[in-house]
């Protein structure tokens, strides 16, 4: 007959213990989460009292600061496509480039805090740390339907990816931020711009010069506007 012992005070006091973890845990990563979203600086001391532990507790779920946050904002990457909604039915590379440059900027400045956590935990240890690199995945999205239709020479697709790589980033954002002096609205339109430039570049040899104008920072700073307009109404 099967036993019908129950539990032993042992093996249930192992499995509170156990649970109790993954509620600490999960406490700590929530906590990385919710900092991450407020823009501001995100380290280690604050999300352990965020999340009610200690500093050391904290260290002993999580080796580093870059680490924890890997898996803070697993959750919070936006798929491409929804990014992209707003110009899924253009099948102009420089509009849809300029989309995705904007978007990946204004994200970026609103997780501002984790993600120059991340960057400097790339630098000083680019063998243990691993980045979202989700501007790839919007560029790709950005240019799918030229890739698709073959409407670009591949080497050449290639390439212009490898340069938006390096124009449509928070490294981008930052140098002109941090070092140029500019406000992040101005900063965001520069770098659109340059972004838009290198695709209008690229695909004028294959579209006989029929592609989307470079957009400028009025074009920008007026989307923006509007965007803000419309959540102003929305909360009102």
């Amino acid at each position: 007959m099967p036993s019908t012992t129950p539990p032993t005070s042992t093996s249930s006091g192992t499995s509170g213990r156990v649970n109790q973890k993954l509620r600490t845990r999960r406490a700590i990563v929530q906590a990385a989460a919710d900092l991450s979203r407020t823009g501001r600086e995100v380290n280690m001391p604050e999300i352990a009292a965020a999340a009610l532990v200690s500093e050391a507790t904290a260290y002993r779920y999580f080796p580093d600061l870059v680490n924890l946050l890997q898996e803070a904002i697993a959750g919070q990457l936006p798929d491409p496509v929804a990014a992209l909604a707003g110009v899924e039915d253009s099948t102009d590379p420089v509009e849809r480039v300029a989309a995705a440059a904007e978007f990946l900027l204004r994200h970026v400045l609103a997780r501002q805090g984790a993600v120059r956590a991340m960057i400097a935990g790339t630098i000083t240890r680019p063998a243990r740390a691993t980045r979202p690199g989700l501007r790839f995945k919007l560029i790709d999205h950005a240019l799918a339907p030229h890739a698709e239709a073959e409407a670009i020479d591949p080497t050449a697709l290639e390439q212009l990816k490898r340069g938006l790589a390096v124009v449509v980033s928070a490294e981008a954002l930052f140098n002109l931020t941090d070092l140029y002096g500019l406000d992040p609205e101005d900063a965001i339109a520069s770098v659109v711009a340059t972004a838009t430039a290198l695709a209008r570049a690229a695909m004028t040899p294959f579209s006989g010069g029929d592609v989307g104008r470079v957009a400028d920072a009025g074009s920008v700073r007026a989307r923006a506007s509007r965007r803000a307009h419309r959540s102003d109404k929305a909360q009102g």
